[in-house]
């Protein structure tokens, strides 16, 4: 979008995926591209129970048309609705605008400048590669990343990404169903921490807390960017899941150390 190869985010899919315009049901014309990025399509969707719409997605030929062909189940932008294959619409989009794979774009504009030069990216049958899940980085590249939206888009003497975009793709944009008071962004997650999830130090003053943003990959892999610290935390796990670490073990353990240091 900053490049102008994408127009904002306001506007309809249709102008990507034409045969929308022939959809039986109206409601698919309203998807924007704010839409695929806040997980707010409508489109009927269960990740992983129910109707176990991710694996159905990987087991077709065509991934693009297996979401495309979903029905709707509520207007867009009425709930977040975790989907792995809006993320692939992106992905698919990205190709079409740019006219370069995705793991190519990304070299070019993000990758090389941030100096990752060691990665596995999966693709579908298509060869669009995948917008959910299936990126592997290092660690340390994971941080990479982390740092560059710590310091809103900008790396060593390069804006990798406007100052203002990386802004807006931070800010909550929907609550999700969460006991944290969780909210969505464009593809991040964001949240608060604070005092009242550690023990009671019995002061009267306001209990500190702090927000954070983060990305959430598949089996136990986190970037936690926590801007008013200056601070970047990754979490990666490769254990199987009876000996994974449980998914909060941020807020659990690392984040009340993190407090600590507001007072």
């Amino acid at each position: 979008m900053d490049k102008g190869i994408l127009p904002e985010p306001h506007t309809p899919i249709t102008e990507f995926f034409p045969r929308l315009l022939a959809d039986p049901d109206p409601l698919k014309r309203q998807i924007t591209l704010e839409h695929l990025l806040t997980m707010t399509s409508g489109i009927e969707w269960t990740e992983f129970g129910g109707q176990k719409s991710f694996p159905r997605m990987t087991r077709s030929g065509d991934w693009v048309d297996f979401v495309l062909k979903q029905p709707m189940s509520v207007a867009p932008g009425t709930r977040m609705e975790y989907n792995s294959g809006v993320s692939q619409l992106l992905s698919s989009i990205l190709v079409q605008a740019s006219g370069m794979p995705t793991a190519r774009f990304a070299e070019a504009e993000l990758f090389s400048p941030l100096g990752i030069d060691d990665y596995k990216w999966e693709a579908d049958p298509q060869g669009i590669h995948t917008g959910g899940y299936g990126l592997w980085l290092r660690p340390t590249d994971m941080l990479r990343f982390g740092q560059l939206y710590l310091q809103k888009g900008r790396w060593e003497q390069r804006q990798l990404i406007s100052r203002e975009r990386v802004i807006r793709s931070v800010q909550p944009a929907i609550p999700v169903s969460s006991s944290n008071g969780c909210f969505y962004g464009w593809h991040w997650w964001t949240e608060t921490f604070g005092e009242d999830k550690i023990e009671d130090q019995g002061s009267s003053s306001p209990p500190p807390s702090f927000d954070y943003f983060y990305a959430r990959g598949y089996a136990g892999q986190f970037i936690y960017i926590i801007p008013v610290l200056d601070i970047v935390v990754v979490l990666t796990d490769d254990k199987r899941k009876k000996d994974r670490h449980p998914s909060n073990v941020f807020r659990d353990f690392i984040a009340p150390l993190l407090l600590k240091a507001l007072k």
